[in-house]
């Protein structure tokens, strides 16, 4: 689970100061110092982290904060807004070209997960009434065309390729008019990554975006690699500009710097998390869900979301006899085999148990007693 570090420290701390009626100033600077060390081994930048115990600590220390009857619940309200800040303040959407249709260019280093994303940020926009296409640009890595035409056959969204004996420059060009005669409304560029950031790399990316009208280029980053992302956002968005970033494997992260770091650093929201290996496990990125996730809070409003993306796919009537069955006692095997299937859909009992409100840590015991395989 990503911010398992953190948030297990974080709530640590904020169980200690709920155990003191009254709080001191001291109390306050222990708790920061605390809070510090957690965030910096969350692998969040420094000045960051320096700077935003800096501003937590200077509200907490207001009367209005230590003369409150609830003055741990305060300070919890206060670094919850912070982080909310930290992380954008509100949720940023990609933005869709008025006329025409919309072009996305998506780039990065090897090994992100960039073309896995194409295919996910597809399914993410076909769910949301969009007609996308994949246009494979990626024409050194081996196999990467192939990859990207499976995931487009799975996701049944439409892909446009010319194999590995052209330019990506005129692929894109090709692909817009397939695209324009196709009635496509997204087109989604993957291309190539590099091991590392190199001139070549850029120049391709450069020449792209100077032939045709790219309006939104994103930054697909591992959030596994901590600082290294935010620094390889920082240096993309100098060479070739980036409108917003997407975190790769942040279900493989447990310490979070990533998604802390990048907005302050960079100065670009991120706008999608991957959240699972599937092609479906994209979520809109929310700073203040993702605040309250952090601090144990839960995450009422995703799960609804998830609730009724998994509800899409059930009969309405066959919903409203499930539960009528439910009532009398009458819940067999069938509905049992349903009901797992959904719960399968919201990516199952660990997802739903860290997004209730009110677990907090308590949420991995339960999820430790609870054994998937055996239900099943």
């Amino acid at each position: 689970m990503a911010f398992e570090g953190l948030s297990e420290k974080l709530q640590g701390v904020f169980k200690k100061l709920k155990g003191k009626g009254v709080i001191s100033e001291s109390d306050v600077n222990d708790a920061m110092r605390e809070v510090k060390l957690a965030l910096l081994e969350a692998d969040v930048n420094f000045k960051i982290v320096k700077d935003f115990v800096k501003t937590v600590k200077e509200k907490c220390l207001g009367q209005e904060v230590l003369a409150s009857l609830t003055p741990a619940q305060q300070i919890i309200k206060i670094v919850n807004e912070e982080l909310v800040a930290l992380m954008g303040g509100t949720n940023s959407k990609l933005t869709y070209s008025p006329t025409g249709f919309t072009v996305i260019l998506l780039a990065g280093l090897q090994g992100t997960g960039k073309t896995t994303t194409c295919g996910k940020l597809a399914n993410y926009l076909k769910k949301n009434g969009k007609k996308p296409m994949l246009c494979a640009c990626d024409i050194y890595r081996p196999a990467a065309i192939d990859q990207l035409s499976v995931n487009a056959e799975k996701q049944q969204v439409d892909f446009f390729s010319m194999g590995t004996n052209h330019k990506p420059v005129d692929i894109v060009k090709a692909g817009l008019e397939h695209a324009l005669k196709n009635n496509n409304n997204v087109v989604i560029i993957d291309t190539a990554g590099r091991l590392h950031i190199d001139e070549d790399m850029m120049a391709e990316l450069q020449e792209i975006k100077e032939s045709v009208e790219v309006h939104q280029s994103l930054l697909v980053v591992d959030a596994m690699t901590g600082q290294d992302a935010v620094n390889v956002a920082k240096e993309f968005d100098e060479k070739i500009g980036v409108n917003g970033v997407i975190l790769s494997k942040m279900d493989g992260d447990t310490r979070g710097g990533a998604a802390l770091s990048v907005k302050a650093v960079t100065g670009k929201p991120i706008l999608y998390v991957s959240t699972g290996e599937k092609l479906t496990d994209m979520e809109q990125f929310y700073p203040d869900r993702m605040a309250n996730r952090i601090l144990g809070m839960g995450d009422v409003l995703t799960l609804i979301d998830k609730v009724a993306e998994a509800n899409l796919d059930m009969d309405a009537d066959k919903e409203k006899e499930m539960a009528a069955r439910l009532k009398k006692g009458k819940f067999d095997f069938e509905d049992y085999l349903e009901s797992m299937n959904q719960m399968k859909n919201m990516g199952g009992i660990s997802s739903v148990l860290n997004m209730l409100p009110g677990l907090g840590n308590k949420a991995k015991d339960i999820e430790s007693m609870i054994d998937e395989k055996d239900m099943a």
